[in-house]
């Protein structure tokens, strides 16, 4: 069996996990798993990206020593946060998150250069404090000697990439999360960086998923005993878990993990003002295709809520809430105040009082209210993208880690009215190595990659 290794990180974890066809059958294997979070550093929110890096560095020995060498490797993490290098290929500053609260009044800055009407014309991309375009703006007022040093910016994967392999590329789904890349062209918006004052040569040719870096570093090399190329998958974790999602026509997908994805695949954008005052969103999907679909908090919130009460496992979360689910108070779980409180159940009570309902009594009721406004939530946004797109969607087909999520998928049945499916729970690393597999070969086509999820992976239908 050839195997191919994706490098799955999120912003609580990451994964090493092994795959290839066995019989017409995906098969995966979990080598290594770490843990990943932000860490405070010169008074910002950051990720440790040396930690990281030597995070991948180990997975990649385990496959030696379990004699499983892989003939290709792709790194995914979320979206928006990048790197700057210099002229040596040295990084400049701080690899700060999204989580910070350096872009607090950039929209009104980027008001003064362009409207978030026409912006959104351009990129199609939903409106979130943190979106790198915004990110840029506070880099530009607060630290404008990074941006005149630097010359190529890359996204954190591509970043690790360039790691590995030595070389950078622009990905183009991760790209699209910036808010500078045209929809329609499917390239930076160069026009509008300039008006935006950004230096344009920063951003490199974009690429499409599937792209290879070529070798190992020699010194990569040596650490890890083999050598194997180093290849773009979709970078975006979202974009390499609805490649795995075994969707068609009629089915809606939803990314469930600390973010929950809810959308629709298209082959053309929607950038209409309708579709703006809703803030959906129109992300790059493998072969050019819109994610066009809902940003929603997701799990981010019952996890913290795990954090506080170290005594309580998912599993007794759930469970409570069951018991408590005729607590009648709900959340909005977009509220920007859910971002990075210093309490999530201080501000769940917290908007629970201010918005005139009861206060959540016990752990039990603050689970249910978290789980319940999230299915609500679901609900909402599929109601939005029916009418936007004038399709009735069927089914819609959770992957991720938060398929395993049983209560709550029972809850987003019930609140959505659709045929509700679960799995691959392991959906973005599928994704990544499949984008891996198309890239070599080994499969021929998207149709063909779903078709294989379908075939290895047990689809729970609700």
């Amino acid at each position: 069996m050839t195997y191919y290794l994706a490098v799955d990180i999120g912003a609580s974890g990451g994964r090493h996990i092994l795959g290839g066809l066995n019989n017409g059958r995906l098969e995966l294997e979990e080598v290594h798993r770490f843990k990943n979070g932000t860490v405070k550093k010169n008074g910002r929110l950051c990720w440790d990206t040396d930690a990281l890096m030597k995070e991948i560095v180990t997975g990649m020995i385990k496959c030696r020593e379990i004699g499983k060498i892989p003939q290709s490797v792709g790194i995914d993490t979320w979206a928006v946060d990048f790197v700057l290098l210099d002229k040596n290929g040295k990084t400049l500053g701080d690899s700060v998150a999204y989580r910070d609260s350096r872009t607090n009044g950039m929209d009104n800055v980027l008001s003064g250069f362009i409207s978030e009407g026409e912006l959104y014309a351009r990129t199609g991309i939903q409106k979130q404090p943190f979106n790198t375009v915004y990110q840029l703006l506070a880099l530009q007022r607060q630290d404008p000697e990074l941006l005149n040093q630097a010359e190529s910016l890359l996204m954190i994967p591509e970043y690790f990439s360039y790691l590995l392999s030595g070389k950078h590329m622009s990905e183009y789904t991760n790209a699209t999360t910036t808010g500078l890349v045209n929809a329609k062209s499917k390239n930076w918006d160069f026009d509008l960086i300039e008006a935006l004052k950004l230096p344009g040569h920063i951003f490199g040719e974009l690429v499409s998923p599937g792209a290879s870096l070529g070798a190992l570093l020699p010194e990569i090399r040596e650490r890890v005993g083999y050598d194997c190329k180093v290849v773009l998958p979709c970078t975006h974790d979202t974009a390499s878990a609805v490649v795995s999602a075994p969707v068609d026509d009629k089915s809606l997908y939803l990314s469930s993990g600390t973010w929950s994805l809810l959308g629709a695949e298209l082959t053309e954008p929607v950038c209409t003002e309708e579709s703006r005052l809703c803030n959906m969103t129109n992300e790059g999907g493998y072969q050019y295709r819109y994610r066009y679909l809902k940003n929603i908090m997701g799990l981010w919130m019952i996890q913290n809520i795990k954090q506080e009460h170290n005594n309580y496992s998912f599993d007794n979360l759930c469970a409570l809430a069951m018991k408590a689910s005729d607590f009648p108070s709900r959340v909005d779980v977009n509220d920007n105040r859910f971002l990075a409180p210093e309490s999530m159940e201080s501000e769940i009570r917290a908007a629970c009082g201010e918005s005139g309902q009861a206060l959540p009594k016990d752990i039990g009721e603050l689970a249910f209210c978290i789980y319940q406004s999230l299915a609500d939530s679901y609900d909402a946004a599929v109601k939005e993208i029916e009418a936007l797109t004038g399709t009735t969607y069927e089914k819609i087909c959770i992957v991720g880690g938060g398929s395993k999520d049983t209560y709550l998928n029972e809850l987003t049945k019930a609140a959505c009215g659709k045929r509700v499916t679960a799995g691959p729970a392991e959906g973005t690393a599928a994704g990544n190595i499949l984008v891996q597999m198309l890239s070599a070969g080994e499969i021929r086509s998207l149709d063909d990659a779903r078709e294989i999820v379908r075939d290895s992976f047990q689809i729970v239908e609700y």
